[in-house]
C-alpha cells in the first residue's frame, strides 16, 4: 500500500487528530487545486477539480491544524457524490 492509499485510508477513519497539511496533500493527489478565495481566503479554504467542475470550501482550522470530524464527513460525502472516492 502506497502513503496515498495510506492517506485515504487514515482520512476515511476520521481520526482524531487529521491535519489540514494531511488533507490538503489528499486532495492535490485527487486532482483538486487549491483555490483563492478572495478577501477571506485567510479563513477559508477552497480546492477545486477542473475536471469535475467540483468546488470543495470549508474554514481552515484554527488556532490548531486539526480538522473538525464535521469538515471531513462532508468532504468525504462530496468525494463520493463526485465518484472521485469509492
Amino acid at each position: 500500500m502506497g502513503k496515498h492509499e495510506k492517506l485515504l485510508k487514515r482520512f476515511l477513519s476520521k481520526p482524531a487528530d487529521f491535519t489540514f497539511d494531511e488533507l490538503k496533500r489528499l486532495l492535490l493527489h485527487l486532482g483538486y487545486d487549491e483555490a483563492k478565495t478572495g478577501k477571506t481566503s485567510g479563513s477559508r479554504a477552497a480546492f477545486y477539480n477542473s475536471e469535475l467542475d467540483d468546488m470543495i470550501k470549508f474554514h481552515k482550522p484554527h488556532p490548531s491544524s486539526i480538522m473538525k470530524k464535521c469538515y471531513l464527513k462532508e468532504i468525504e460525502r462530496q468525494l463520493r457524490d463526485k465518484g472521485v472516492i469509492k
